[in-house]
């Protein structure tokens, strides 16, 4: 399930399947400039990053937004025809990809109002479904999600910390769990481990980012 699939740093994620996909690039290291599709969660810097974003995009390269995002993606200069808008709670196909948006959102936190419209995403590759959360608390919107693989922010500060996300998964069940956001910003190695810790046995628990 995780063949060709990375935790470059922080939220960032490169899924290299049928298509290359990233999702949120931040602090790419080389110019890969090979982006099929570019997932972005919402526009805070450390998930909207225009430097990395020229790191991984090529001519064709599709990106996907919420829909607060569309005029800055346009001026960082993507064509129409390369932008897709989401908005939470829908399902959408994409080059043979079928994914829905889950809304992401604080519930005791400033930081990510649920108004803004923001999402994660679940992807179904080779009928294999991959949750991306993005920057969120535990909601009754993310715990009805089913999926095979569950990347889940625990830094804490701006989402849920590892004890909140390991109280998420160990409600919906995936298969693999993986830590992301943390390790940058906020986050540490040890709150990674201590998650899988806190995980339910019959959850395999993964860390993707080298620190």
């Amino acid at each position: 399930m995780l063949e060709n699939i990375e935790v470059l740093c922080h939220s960032s994620i490169k899924i290299k399947k049928e298509k290359t996909i990233y999702f949120d690039p931040f602090k790419i290291t080389e110019n890969y400039n090979d982006a099929d599709i570019i997932f972005i969660t919402h526009d805070h810097f450390d998930h909207y990053s225009e430097e990395d974003i020229e790191k991984v995009k090529k001519e064709d390269t599709i990106i996907v937004v919420p829909e607060s995002l569309y005029e800055k993606v346009l001026q960082d200069g993507f064509k129409k025809e390369y932008i897709i808008t989401v908005i939470p709670n829908r399902n959408y196909q994409l080059k043979g990809i079928k994914f829905e948006t889950i809304p992401a959102y604080n519930l005791n936190k400033k930081f990510h109002p649920k108004e803004n419209n923001w999402v994660g995403y679940i992807l179904e590759i080779n009928d294999i479904k991959y949750y991306i959360a993005g920057d969120t608390d535990i909601t009754e919107d993310n715990k009805k999600v089913k999926c095979d693989v569950a990347f889940v922010p625990i830094g804490g500060t701006y989402t849920m910390d590892f004890k909140e996300a390991s109280e998420l998964v160990n409600e919906i069940k995936p298969k693999i769990a993986i830590p992301i956001h943390y390790g940058e910003i906020v986050g540490t190695k040890e709150d990674a481990q201590n998650f899988i810790k806190l995980l339910n046995q019959k959850i395999e628990g993964k860390i993707l980012i080298n620190l």
